[in-house]
């Protein structure tokens, strides 16, 4: 939406977006690609994306991707050059400070460079940009990315994802278990980061207690190595049964099959944001990462957050006295979060959902 101004801002000609990864924080752009579309729906919007990131978003409309594979270096760095065919864009909105990264943008000809910014730029960021977003600390990472359309005269309004899900997916998603009226709670446990992840006899306990209050459970994940010795961890630790779908979603699929479920028990992950973006109730484990900076945006009632416990322990201060986005991942840090902690967070949308008040709160 525009800003304040009594004048529309004037439209760029062309607008480049470079965020390769990771899957929630692609999720977490959405928004703004929302904005910028509804403020200026003839300007071209072209994304260099990572690869796993382009095939979740794929038939997203109005945009043109760039993939960028990391794999490939500085040849693939000069193939996503080559793939603008000559083009100089308007604006680049670089919204990812890695080292990697910020060298990929100089492949990028732009005549407006926004970038972060100084407090939240690393490895060289701002020798990559020519104007940097405002330094706001204490906003979740989706307002974050979301003000990178400030400089350019508008105002990042109501949050919308509308991922794009096809039909095929949503029908995939639905023959996994019939539709009796159990709701399901579906658990995704693990984060690409490894010291963000719960014990599986910890998701056994909380699943069998769903069970034994009439839900269902389903486990799913990728077709990692970990993700899939963590679901048989978890399976061999239950007392009853689950639905297994791990390693047998795709990418298009799993937006359905997070929509599908009433509540996701999850880290901090990818599919916590997913499942946010397609409206479903996420049990956020949080004690490695602050939720309120990287929880999932929409609602995090039912999120356990031992933060400022993880905090105490390990950086030997309160978490307000850390930096603005300090990850503790430490060995040992998701044991802040115990099984009564999750069976609470559970029972706290039990209580909702019975009630009627499992809608989205006032932000």
């Amino acid at each position: 939406m525009p800003s304040s101004s009594s004048a529309p801002p004037r439209a760029p000609a062309s607008i480049c977006l470079l965020r390769l990864s990771a899957l929630g924080d692609v999720t977490h752009v959405l928004p703004l690609l929302h904005t910028l579309r509804s403020a200026w729906p003839e300007v071209p919007l072209d994304w260099v994306i990572g690869r796993g990131e382009q095939k979740l978003l794929e038939g997203l409309p109005g945009v043109t991707f760039h993939v960028y594979d990391k794999k490939t270096g500085i040849a693939g760095m000069r193939a996503v050059r080559r793939g603008f065919a000559g083009r100089r864009f308007d604006v680049l909105l670089q919204m990812q400070v890695a080292a990697r990264a910020n060298l990929l943008s100089a492949f990028i000809p732009a005549t407006r460079r926004i970038g972060y910014d100084r407090a939240r730029s690393k490895d060289l960021h701002g020798l990559f940009v020519n104007e940097r977003i405002a330094d706001r600390p204490g906003i979740h990472v989706l307002d974050a990315i979301g003000s990178f359309c400030e400089p350019l005269g508008l105002r990042q309004g109501d949050v919308v994802w509308n991922m794009p899900v096809p039909a095929e997916a949503h029908a995939w998603a639905a023959a996994q278990w019939p539709d009796d009226g159990r709701p399901a709670l579906l658990i995704s446990p693990c984060s690409s980061h490894v010291l963000r992840n719960w014990r599986a006899e910890r998701y056994a306990a909380v699943a069998d207690h769903a069970l034994a209050r009439g839900w269902r459970v389903v486990l799913c994940g990728g077709r990692s190595a970990l993700e899939r010795e963590t679901a048989d961890a978890i399976l061999a630790a239950m007392q009853g049964p689950a639905l297994d779908l791990v390693g047998k979603d795709t990418l298009k699929q799993l937006p359905a099959l997070l929509a599908r479920a009433a509540l996701v028990m999850t880290p901090d992950s990818g599919p916590m944001h997913i499942a946010n973006a397609m409206g479903t109730k996420v049990l956020g484990l949080h004690a490695a990462s602050n939720p309120a900076r990287s929880g999932p945006y929409s609602d995090r009632r039912y999120c356990v957050d031992r933060y400022d416990d993880a905090a105490r322990r390990f950086r030997g201060k309160p978490a307000e006295a850390l930096r603005w986005g300090t990850k503790i991942e430490h060995d040992g840090v998701m044991d802040l979060v115990t099984v009564d902690d999750a069976i609470a967070a559970f029972e706290r949308y039990v209580a909702d959902r019975e009630a009627g008040r499992t809608g989205s709160p006032a932000r």
